[in-house]
């Protein structure tokens, strides 16, 4: 089995670092928390390299999701430090979008069910980057599909796993915006469910409490969690996760 991997989550708004909470992004505010000396997306992506030797991120650019406005000089930033991989979502709607994308180094570029206008623009990404670059985010709220691709509607969150599946999509995210910023830690039935059914990656945002948390994913076999909160406030020992991110 592959390295169980722990990935920070860097939501940016207003070209800011902001902490999120149930998806309400109109109440979302600037980080300010003793990890960090400021809101600076870059800043915070050096210290969290420097001291807990995070090399992977998770990056959700709200101002392209929400205003139609990339943040393309910082991510291009993020991109020039040494050894740091960038996973992120953009707010990908049609092809023209991929292409923006498509001459960055990026390591993975997600596609939210949220956003994207319909289920082929999935198989084009496919073709354009490649199976390996390529993320497909579940995007839920209360376990419920947050789409507005009509023939999705009607579908649950595992129908439409099983659907791209078969385009060859290897890896998922698992993001119910409802648990993002909650800490209510679990593992929900239907995560097992699809964990059972699905033989690609599954990574997990929203919704770790603790570090038992992280150890009951792992040890379900999924394949890692995007997590903000509980690293940043301080309710996951630093340490434990370092350790951790060396094995």
């Amino acid at each position: 089995m592959s390295k169980f991997r722990i990935i920070p989550v860097l939501d940016i708004l207003n070209s800011k670092a902001v902490h999120a909470k149930k998806g309400e992004r109109a109440k979302y505010q600037p980080i300010n928390l003793k990890l960090f000396q400021s809101s600076n997306p870059i800043e915070i992506v050096e210290v969290l390299k420097q001291k807990i030797n995070f090399k992977e991120f998770y990056i959700a650019d709200l101002d392209a999701i929400i205003k139609k406005k990339p943040n393309i000089d910082i991510l291009m930033k993020i991109l020039t430090i040494p050894e740091v991989k960038i996973m992120i979502d953009p707010g990908i709607i049609n092809r023209n979008d991929l292409l923006i994308y498509s001459g960055l180094k990026l390591n993975k570029l997600i596609l939210g069910l949220e956003t994207i206008e319909n289920i082929e623009i999935i198989e084009e990404s496919l073709e354009i980057f490649g199976q390996n670059r390529i993320i497909v985010s579940i995007d839920m709220y209360k376990e419920e599909l947050n789409t507005n691709i009509t023939e999705l509607k009607s579908d649950n969150p595992l129908q439409v796993i099983r659907r791209i599946e078969k385009f060859g999509v290897k890896e998922i995210i698992l993001l119910d915006l409802y648990r993002v910023g909650q800490k209510v830690g679990g593992i929900p039935p239907l995560y097992l469910e699809i964990r059972k059914n699905y033989k690609g990656s599954i990574l997990i945002g929203g919704g770790i409490k603790d570090f038992n948390d992280i150890l009951m994913y792992k040890n379900k076999e999924f394949s890692g969690i995007l997590i903000a909160t509980a690293l940043y406030d301080g309710s996951i020992d630093i340490q434990k996760v370092k350790n951790m991110c060396l094995f």
